[in-house]
């Protein structure tokens, strides 16, 4: 699109138009477009336009394409303008007609419709690291996956089978590549292994392979490791995510964090570093607390 043909306006609604319907709002636009230098060479057709939420990558200079924007960002035409615009949102207005809600709803029921059909006639690759989806019965595509389950342990994720791999985000660990090749299937050869490990089922591993060396090895509370019900672990989990991310938006390095954390796994046998870290955090807040106290 020429940018030199686009128009910026800037319009305070009146109360009356917030619960009418958005087609107000395209109309002045195209009127005050029209009655400008850039209409009289440029003129704009109402019905051939329509208002739309700017995506993430809009910019004024992108190569516009209507048959990929998405539904979502599309705003109906009578829809109540106080329903579907925030206030001092930026709206833009695009070229292709305008749509209604029950155009958008039934496009939305259309599209989840084939989502449906197509889950219920295909079949998600059993093997480790495969997200691909294929008919279910054949044929069956090349297919590179992993051969244990992940590992995910406080803030680290890793293939137990590439454990020198490891990865702090979901992006991150989803693009660690698989290391074997082969076709993908309905069922893994080991049906019904653990989907996942945590830092405990590591520790167990360990000490089996100790009990197997005839060394022996107790925790610190004198009993053995159990596997973490899948709550337990995402609780855990999400709790360490959630406050290293908020700790790197405040500026602490996250592998100071992380030295931190692997130390206490180091250092103990059971497993809840999620509340040794609020311990310590507790106890370092007390501290600035007193000093605070004793300045003033």
């Amino acid at each position: 699109a020429n940018s030199s043909l686009h128009k910026v306006l800037k319009i305070t609604l009146p109360k009356s138009w917030k619960n009418g319907p958005t087609s107000k709002i395209l109309n002045q636009f195209v009127e005050s477009y029209n009655a400008s230098d850039l209409g009289q060479t440029n003129p704009l057709i109402a019905k051939d336009m329509h208002l739309a939420l700017p995506h993430e990558t809009d910019d004024p200079n992108r190569k516009e394409d209507s048959n990929i924007e998405e539904i979502n960002n599309i705003i109906p035409s009578d829809a109540i303008t106080y329903d579907v615009i925030d206030d001092r949102a930026t709206i833009w207005v695009k070229h292709g007609p305008s749509t209604s809600l029950a155009t958008i709803a039934a496009e939305k029921q259309r599209k989840a419709d084939e989502q449906k059909a197509y889950l219920e006639r295909t079949v998600a690759c059993a093997h480790f690291g495969c997200n691909q989806r294929f008919p279910k019965g054949g044929p069956y595509p090349p297919c590179t996956h992993h051969l244990s389950p992940p590992v995910f342990h406080e803030t680290a994720k890793f293939w137990s089978c590439c454990p020198n791999k490891k990865a702090y985000d979901w992006d991150e660990f989803q693009s660690i590549p698989g290391c074997r090749t082969g076709s993908c299937s309905e069922t893994r050869e080991d049906e019904g292994g653990a989907e996942f490990l945590g830092g405990c089922d590591l520790r167990e591993q360990m000490m089996a392979g100790k009990e197997n060396r005839g060394e022996t090895e107790e925790s610190a509370n004198g009993t053995s490791s159990s596997l973490k019900s899948i709550e337990d672990f995402n609780k855990s989990s999400n709790k360490l995510d959630s406050v290293r991310n908020s700790l790197a938006g405040i500026g602490v390095e996250v592998e100071l964090f992380d030295q931190v954390v692997n130390g206490i796994e180091k250092s103990r046998k059971d497993c809840d570093v999620t509340t040794e870290m609020g311990k310590l955090f507790m106890t370092s807040l007390k501290a600035v607390a007193a000093q605070q106290q004793r300045i003033s």
